[in-house]
């Protein structure tokens, strides 16, 4: 097994007692804003599994509120997030879930503000790295690593082809990439992970190209 970095062997450096519960809580909390594009007012996080039976003691609650205040890992005010949020205006309530889910560390996330709201499911897979597996009833697979863009789109033939040469022609490496659509001939999402990040003028011309609706970008 190769290691990008003697972090992928020891994870990351943390604020918490579990790398698992609060490094990777943290990560899906902020990567959950990334995704929305801005400061959430209200949140309800649905916890599943071992999340769901000891978010209080191992610090998943504060953690994921930290996320969504947009705090990284190490952050000292994760720790007073919960008195944060409360200055900051960001409402939110823990729901601790019964059902069965495919990862013991499962977390809903559904956020958002007096315009519109996002959901999104993320897990936690030790050493404080997570993935997020659905956004918007979208499955995907993201890491929170890499650098990514994500491409929502009308499902049309050349979609795929013309951001990826759009990327190409910026230089712009992919180190990972998923489709998935809801059903034939409706919207569609890419998941693009890159090698660096991508400036908001690349994304404004991939926003231009046809057939697509959102382009959201999530810095490394």
């Amino acid at each position: 097994m190769k290691f990008k970095s003697v972090f992928d062997i020891i994870g990351p450096v943390m604020i918490g007692p579990s790398s698992s519960h609060t490094a990777g809580a943290a990560r899906i909390g902020r990567v959950a804003r990334d995704l929305f594009g801005k400061q959430p007012t209200w949140a309800k996080i649905h916890l599943y599994g071992s999340f769901a039976e000891t978010y209080k003691g191992h610090g998943t609650d504060v953690a994921i509120i930290g996320g969504l205040l947009d705090y990284d890992t190490f952050d000292e005010r994760i720790k007073t997030s919960f008195s944060e949020a409360e200055k900051l205006g960001l409402s939110y309530e823990f729901i601790p879930e019964t059902g069965h889910t495919e990862h013991p560390n499962t977390a809903r996330i559904v956020l958002g503000d007096d315009e519109r709201e996002m959901s999104v499911v993320g897990i936690s897979i030790g050493g404080g790295k997570t993935e997020i597996t659905e956004l918007n009833g979208f499955p995907l697979r993201l890491s929170g690593n890499l650098a990514a863009i994500l491409v929502v789109h009308n499902d049309r033939s050349g979609c795929i082809a013309s951001v990826a040469n759009c990327l190409a022609k910026h230089n712009i490496n992919i180190g990972h990439m998923e489709v998935s659509r809801k059903e034939k001939g409706n919207m569609a999402l890419m998941v693009i992970e890159v090698d660096q990040n991508v400036s908001k003028d690349i994304l404004d011309e991939i926003t231009t190209l046809p057939n697509i609706t959102k382009v959201t970008r999530i810095v490394d």
